[in-house]
This record gives C-alpha cells, structure tokens and sequence, in this order.
C-alpha cells in the first residue's frame, strides 16, 4: 500500500485541554466573601474584642488558604469549575420564616440585635465554606439559598458567647460537612441523612454536657427571651403555615405539639403542678417543632410515618428534660439531642407505617393519608392546615399555648407549695431568687425565708444549710426592704422570729412579670389590675 506525503508526517502529541477562564474565575466567588469576612474585623464590635477578632481572621485565613490550595490543584488538574444556581422553595420560605423570628424576637431582648454582625459572618462563611467543600468533591457547586436556613436556625437555639465565637463557624462548618457527606439512599436517590442544622446542634450540645461548659453559650437566656415578645406562640404558628402548605409537615408538627400538650394535662392532673413549669409546651420547644426537627428532606416520606416521627419528638422532648433536670444539667437542650437520632429512624418508619401489620390493624385509622387520599396534595395539605388550626385554636383558649399560662406566675407556686406538692417549693425558691436578682428586695426576702424552710424540712439538698439565707436578706435590705434587715438581725442573733410582708408597689413590676419580658408600666392602677388578673391576694381594688 502506497503511503501519502500525509501519512508519512510524525504523530502530534496528545494536548490537554486548556484550564478553562470562565472555571478558574469561578474561584472568586468564595474568595470575595472569604475578603468580606475578613472586612468585618473593621466593626468596631469585632475590632473592640480581641477573641472575636482572631475567630474572623483565623476563620478567614483557613478559607483563603483553602480556595488558594484550590486553585492551584484545578489549575494542574485541568478542571473546569462551574456554578449551578439552583433557587429551591424549601429554602428560601424557610429562611424568611427563621428570620422573621429573629427580627421579632431581636425587638423584646437587643441581644439579638447587637449580634446581627455576627450572624452576618456566618453567612458569609457558610456560602465560602460550602462552595469550597463542593468544588474539593466535584467539579459543579450549587448557589442559593440553602445557607440561610442552616445558619438561622442554629441561631435560633444555640450561640456561642463573643469569647468563644470560633465555635460558631466550627459549628456551621460541621453542619454543612454533614450534609455533604453523610449520605445514604432513600427512594433511589441519594440525600443527606441528617438535617444540616439540628446534628451540629446535637453534637455540639453533647460535648457542652459532657464538659459542663454551658455557661459559654447563649442557651439558656435564648430559651427563656424567647418567650419575652408577646403572643409569640401565634407567631410561631402562623410563619409555619407556608412550609405547612407547600412541604405537607403539618402532620409532624400538630402530632408533636398535641403530644406533648396532652401529657402536660395528665401530669398536671396527677400532681397538681406543671411539667414544664411555666407552660405545657416550652416556647423554645414550640418552635423547635416548627422550625427545627420537621425538615421535609430528613423526615418520613409517609403520613403515617410522620405522625409517629412527630409524636416521638414530642415524647423525647419529655424524656430528655426529665433526664437532664434529674441530673442536674441544664433543660434547654431538649429539644436539640434527639434530632439526628430521629433522621436514622426515618427509614424503619415508613416501613413500619407501610407495613401489612400495620394497615390491617386499628393503627391504619390514625393514617392521615387513608383521610386524605382522594384530594390532591395541596388541597390535602390544606386540610391538614384546618385541622392543625382547629387544634392550635383550642389549645389557646384552654391556655395550653399562649401569653397567660398560670405557672409562670408566683401565686400558683405559693398555693402549690402551701399544698405540699412535690417539687414546688424548690420552684418557688428559685423564681424568689430570680426575682430577687431583678431587684425586688421583698423577693430576696421571701427567698431567705424559702431557704430556711427547705433547710429545716431537706426538701431541696441545694438549700441544706439555713446560714445561706444570709445572701438573700442582705441583699433585700440593701434594696430598702425593711423586713429582710430585721430578717437578718433575727438571723445573725439566732432567735429564729423571721417575719414576711406584702410586696410594695416598687416590687410590683419585678414580681408580676412572669416568664415575659420587662413591665414598663409604672402606674399604680394598671400594676394591681395585673396583679389581681395573676391571683395575688388582696390585689383586686387596690389603686
């Protein structure tokens, strides 16, 4: 066979090809909001607090040196980086919901407030750390919103104070690692099994348990602010409505709040007290069942199965509060540790739910979808909405959810304690104290004689000594209370004549808060109207 001149010429080398610009410039993304992380140590907030200032430059320093590391390995590799914006409704009505909660509740307790920068950095944070740990995975990172509601809700439940603020962006960055790599397969795709926000939460509450470092977190006073704005239960149950509609959660929501109601009922019924104290369902709790545990995507795909998922919350809630308050560590984590627990569960849920055992027994008539089969599944997620709202309505004029709970005030705890129920006087002492730390020296008084009484009967080991009383005492004298420096005469000289005396109109304002925000009311008559509505004695026609 005769060769062409074409033939006979050598064989190219095989090129690469080229990195591509547009891939390369892609990179940029997070660099730019890595430099405006770093611009934000210019606030006089972050610049003002050293620790602060180093969790941003440290947080970063890690990023830039990431996207750099990035850059030059995509730039060997030849790889061709690209950006997919993806705008998902779960998303973005999530995040609207979540901060309408922080622009509300921000109003009542400025804390919330004077912590936007810091909510900001993470954000900003969140989209650079993402995009970084999708393009070290693949070659396409998605863009949207998905961020907003992972960095609002572990806002919403747990921060970290300024000294320890890295922890936040530890805790951020493990939420979207997680949700980048622990993976698994459900209904033939293959999904994130834990939700984003509640496992960073879960593990970062276990280790603040186990080291007994709470006291660095913000927990405790979000959990209680979080009830200061008034009519907040509303609230909550009307931003939920749109994910209710559009995501069909409404099941898990209403079956775990109901759950939980109901046995506050049979508890108050069997010891004349509440469970939770001042409410049936802790507002913190109500909104972890709106905002937190009920993510579409790590949730049963069943009816049924959701039901059940809501339920178990509900009861876990119970539990963990029993267990934690026995142990002596501190409540507002339970509404946080049983999440992630609650995800791996999902599975073995909806086949339980699906199973022949199941809808061949009585249990099928509690499936919300064998109610709702033959409506589309808007119109059925709407009447799953009318049901909830009937429910949530009843729950409010039976005062199960809402402003004027009885357990919040300090007259059904004095009842309870002169009734000998278990565990309301130790209740009845610390709302003393908590008050006293407010500045009511008629309640420091009654706090020192709460002391003395729960030393001589050994009802509360925290209070076994009756010499304690001394702080209280002192303290409500200091505060102009006449009766507490008697108190502490009588105290000091060991004659044991301890005297009590009706709270005067300047302990008014302190004492007849309850569980809510700051009374800014000084007039008299407005005061004893109150005062009579919470059942203080001798309040009712006073001016």
């Amino acid at each position: 066979m005769k060769l062409s001149d074409e033939d006979l010429k050598p064989a190219e080398e095989p090129r690469l090809a080229e990195p591509s610009a547009a891939g390369q410039k892609t990179l940029l993304l997070p660099l730019g909001f890595t430099l405006a992380l770093g611009a934000l140590v210019f606030l006089p907030p972050v610049r003002h607090n050293s620790r602060v200032l180093f969790s941003f430059l440290g947080a970063s320093a890690v990023l830039a040196a990431w996207n750099a590391a990035l850059w030059v390995l995509s730039r060997r590799s030849r790889r061709k980086l690209s950006v997919e914006i993806v705008l998902r409704k779960q998303h973005y009505l999530q995040a609207c919901a979540q901060a309408s909660v922080l622009f509300y509740w921000g109003w009542y307790w400025p804390q919330v407030y004077s912590s936007a920068h810091l909510i900001l950095a993470q954000l900003i944070f969140a989209y650079a750390f993402d995009m970084l740990l999708g393009w070290s995975r693949r070659d396409a990172c998605t863009l949207g919103f998905a961020q907003f509601p992972v960095v609002f809700s572990i806002n919403l439940f747990l921060w970290f104070k300024p000294d320890w603020f890295y922890l936040q962006f530890l805790m951020v960055a493990l939420g979207l690692a997680a949700k980048e790599l622990i993976r698994w397969n459900k209904d033939g795709r293959r999904v994130h099994i834990f939700n984003p926000s509640s496992f960073p939460l879960a593990v970062f509450s276990l280790a603040l348990l186990a080291t007994g470092k709470s006291g660095i977190t913000w927990g405790q006073n979000i959990a209680t602010t979080q009830f200061y704005p008034p009519q907040m239960y509303l609230m909550l149950f009307l931003i939920g409505l749109p994910g209710q509609l559009f995501f069909g959660v409404t099941s898990m929501t209403m079956s775990a709040a109901v759950t939980t109601y109901v046995f506050g009922l049979i508890y108050h019924a069997a010891t004349g007290i509440y469970f939770f104290y001042d409410s049936y369902i802790p507002i913190a709790v109500f909104l972890g069942m709106h905002l937190l545990f009920n993510d579409p995507s790590t949730s049963p795909r069943t009816e049924l199965g959701r039901v059940i998922y809501g339920a178990l919350y509900g009861l876990s809630v119970v539990v963990l509060y029993q267990l934690l308050g026995r142990a002596g560590m501190p409540t507002f984590y339970d509404k946080l540790l049983q999440v992630p627990l609650l995800n791996l569960s999902i599975k073995g849920i909806d086949r339980m739910a699906r199973s022949s055992l199941v809808q061949s027994t009585w249990l099928r008539g509690f499936d919300p979808a064998a109610l709702g089969r033959r409506f589309a599944p808007m119109r059925r997620n709407l009447a799953y909405i009318g049901v909830w709202a009937v429910v949530f309505a009843g729950m409010s004029a039976a005062q199960g959810v809402g402003d004027s709970h009885p357990g919040q005030w300090l007259p059904f705890w004095r009842h309870a304690c002169q009734d000998g129920r278990a565990y309301a006087c130790p209740y009845l002492a610390d709302m003393d104290e908590t008050y006293c730390d407010r500045g009511s020296g008629w309640a420091c008084n009654e706090a020192g004689l709460m002391d003395i009484a729960l030393a001589r009967s050994g009802e509360d080991l925290r209070r076994a000594d009756p010499a304690k009383a001394a702080q209280p005492f002192q303290r409500g004298c200091e505060f102009g209370f006449a009766v507490a420096c008697r108190n502490l005469n009588e105290l000091a000289s060991g004659s044991g004549g301890f005297a009590a005396a009706p709270p005067g109109l300047d302990d008014l304002p302190v004492i007849l808060r309850g569980s809510k925000g700051e009374i800014r009311t000084e007039d008299p008559g407005k005061l004893y109207a109150l005062a009579c509505k919470e059942g203080w004695p001798n309040a009712c026609g006073s001016k």
